[in-house]
């Protein structure tokens, strides 16, 4: 039998057209590119926003110099804990007990320098001794115990907060002498002089934009290189621009009241240190390992026992770094101090774009998370708002934080 052959119905392919394949993969890296740019774009673009916003519901208030230097002030020690605490959200855990063991390194230092006398760094040194032997103590329950590290740290929490108790005996005592207050409420000014203004705050400002500029150009070269999708050079010069226009207004409204802050010092070279630790180290990319897929981990020969010991020794000298700041900043040490201190660091590193499964985040992004937090509470403050509506608030925040997160990995397996 002769077969008879039909014409295609087909329309032929014009022969100045892509490849379907070269199409589709053009379509996926588009996608991949504007959900990663979403994921770690949309967090700036919240946190303008809702400067924007307070600034005109205060009437300008939020960003006049005074509370400006109020908010880094305040709010500092949650920075703080926040950056361990996104360290170990991408590893895979959580620690509930930070808010306890600021608590019990202020109320280390508060007896040594207070009650006894001693030099205020000796106070310091031993609070973050006791910080370091905490997180020691949570690691080796939850790296070599093998117990989970939320039932690790909700039992640290209750230990600590009694520990606390037991050091000032139920009592508050201060105040500091004016060294250790010099941590959480000095400054430097006048250094480079400066009419009406501090010239060094200014100098510090344009190093940090400079800074931004440089690392942001360096990713981009290195993500060229290795072929991953880029934003356009116009859009990643605006977006430059912009981050360097926001910081010299912080930069300007500091040097216009204090100075520069001391504590900012302290948390800048943390977030620097940090970032480099999580971004360029071996131990930074064992962290991002273990918190993506534990068993692929440890058959690739990552000590997982070790990295998850030392995250916890980690959380455990910032939360001492924290309570160092706070007890300055109160000038004193009470039974009370860091209550609910966990949630708020816990927020940041999720609100800044911790994936709740681990393997995803960064130190900058918890920053920007806890900024984000800090600015809604000072603004809702000024405001003359009562707590019990900025929890409800917080709370709705924070739920939508997440569910954008979860929002976006089912995009993304979509995609796929």
């Amino acid at each position: 039998m002769t077969s008879i052959k039909t014409p295609s119905t087909e329309h032929p392919t014009p022969p100045d057209s892509p490849p379907a394949a070269a199409l589709h993969s053009g379509t996926n890296d588009l996608r991949a590119l504007v959900l990663n740019n979403l994921r770690q774009s949309g967090i700036y673009v919240a946190l303008v926003v809702i400067v924007a916003l307070f600034a005109v519901l205060t009437d300008g208030v939020l960003l006049s110099p005074g509370n400006i230097t109020n908010i880094v002030l305040q709010y500092s020690y949650i920075l703080v804990l926040a950056i361990g605490m996104v360290i170990l959200i991408i590893g895979g855990h959580i620690d509930l007990s930070v808010g306890s063991v600021v608590a019990l390194t202020g109320a280390v230092s508060a007896v040594l320098v207070i009650q006894q006398g001693h030099p205020w760094w000796i106070g310091v040194v031993a609070a973050l001794v006791v910080g370091v032997a905490v997180g020691a103590w949570h690691g080796f329950w939850v790296a070599y115990a093998g117990i989970p590290a939320f039932i690790v740290t909700l039992a640290g929490m209750l230990l600590f907060r009694g520990l606390t108790l037991r050091v000032l005996d139920n009592i508050s005592l201060s105040p500091f002498p004016s060294e250790y207050q010099q941590v959480a409420a000095g400054f430097l000014n006048g250094l480079l002089g400066g009419q009406g203004f501090d010239a060094f705050t200014l100098l510090i400002g344009a190093i940090a934009v400079a800074g931004y500029a440089v690392s942001g150009f360096r990713t981009r070269v290195a993500r060229i290189r290795y072929q991953q999708p880029v934003e356009s050079f116009p859009l990643f010069v605006a977006r430059v621009v912009l981050v360097g226009a926001v910081l010299m207004y912080f930069a300007w409204q500091l040097a216009h009241a204090r100075g520069l802050p001391i504590v900012l010092i302290i948390l800048a070279v943390l977030v620097l240190v940090y970032g480099l630790l999580t971004r360029r180290t071996v131990f930074g990319r064992q962290v991002y390992a273990i918190g993506g897929n534990l068993s692929a981990a440890a058959l690739s020969g990552v000590k997982v026992r070790t990295v998850n010991f030392w995250m916890f020794v980690n959380m455990g000298f910032l939360a001492a770094v924290a309570g160092v700041i706070y007890s300055s900043r109160s000038n004193g040490a009470q039974p009370a101090a860091g209550n609910m201190f966990e949630l708020d660091a816990i927020a940041a590193a999720f609100i800044g774009g911790a994936a709740v499964t681990g393997g995803v985040g960064t130190v900058v992004g918890a920053m920007v998370g806890g900024l984000i937090m800090a600015v809604m509470s000072n603004g809702m403050q000024l405001m003359g708002i009562d707590q019990s509506t900025q929890s409800v608030v917080k709370g709705l925040v924070l739920l939508v934080a997440v569910a954008f997160d979860v929002y976006n990995k089912r995009r993304a397996g979509t995609a796929r």
